[in-house]
């Protein structure tokens, strides 16, 4: 995505899973990072989780903001969030974080999709083979791979295969996955570019699966959402709560039946893309512009911590 976009960057390594491969990845790419800050001599590092810029900041000297959602990334956050000058997170966040903590009325995803930011492309629609008023689902598996995910096992293989034999009775089924697709669910697989994805998302009648992040895309994008997970964020839950724009279930098998029975139900709704366009217009009226907090508040640092808490 960086080399689409053109950015300028240097690349610190691939990621790891597992306890071994990211403790090892963690020290790899402290050790390159320090390197870095050595020579660039930045005012200031901030980060997404901020598990790979913590521990140089602190032995630097340069401050760190982190801007985080995710509340069950116990290992991470204990890493991370102690060594910070601010943790920012939505104000959703349902865990207490003890100090320099900064909450905002919104979620990470309006800072690339809300409208003055995203513009929906159809001309998805031709690469996805679908016409304008056609349904189509895209079911999305992740891989388990992150700190946070070690111990879920996720949709088991034979209710991925019933939800996409579900529901393929209704409309055309598109598979996202961070793991390796089974030999007879390969021919769903979706093949778009990567800058493509929210367009897929923005124009598709349901997304059904194991992602937060996407599941909060399409809240915000005006598209149904379910999504499996044992811990839940905040976010998804207040999404849910709130405005009724996603589905939280967890893993256990009893709960995987109910979502694939509430994605059927929902594909069955003539005017669903209607009522979730009205959810998102409640969602982008009462949410702040989170983009152009985030800017005020690195740009202003130090004086914008004390302003904001």
């Amino acid at each position: 995505m960086l080399d689409y976009y053109g950015f300028k960057h240097i690349n610190l390594g691939s990621a790891g899973s597992g306890f071994f491969k990211l403790s090892i990845e963690l020290v790899v790419r402290t050790c390159k990072l320090l390197k870095v800050i050595l020579r660039e001599k930045p005012d200031i590092m901030i980060a997404v989780a901020g598990t790979f810029i913590a521990p140089a900041g602190k032995l630097t000297g340069i401050p760190v903001i982190i801007f985080y959602d995710t509340e069950h990334a116990s290992v991470s956050n204990a890493i991370a969030y102690p060594l910070a000058k601010a943790i920012v997170t939505p104000s959703a966040y349902s865990k207490p974080i003890k100090r320099n903590h900064i909450t905002y009325d919104g979620y990470q995803e309006l800072a690339y999709l809300a409208p003055k930011y995203f513009s929906p492309d159809p001309s998805i629609l031709e690469l996805l083979s679908v016409t304008e008023k056609e349904k189509y689902v895209i079911v999305r598996f992740v891989s388990w791979g992150a700190g946070h995910d070690i111990g879920h096992k996720g949709i088991t293989l034979d209710n991925k295969r019933k939800a996409v034999e579900e529901f393929s009775k209704y409309c055309k089924v598109f598979i996202s996955s961070e793991a390796e697709l089974s030999e007879d669910l390969r021919r769903f697989e979706m093949d778009v570019p990567l800058n493509k994805v929210h367009d897929a998302l923005y124009y598709a009648s349901l997304l059904y699966g194991e992602s937060a992040t996407m599941a909060s895309e399409c809240a915000v994008l005006g598209t149904p959402a379910i999504y499996l997970d044992n811990d839940g964020r905040g976010y998804t839950d207040e999404e849910e709560e709130k405005y009724g724009a996603v589905f939280n279930f967890t893993e256990s098998l009893k709960d995987q039946q109910k979502s694939i029975s509430k994605g059927i139900e929902l594909l069955k709704k003539e005017n669903v893309k209607q009522l979730w366009a009205e959810k998102r217009s409640r969602i982008l009226a009462e949410k702040i512009d989170v983009t152009d907090f985030i800017v005020n508040l690195v740009e202003n640092y130090p004086e914008s911590i004390d302003k904001y808490k």
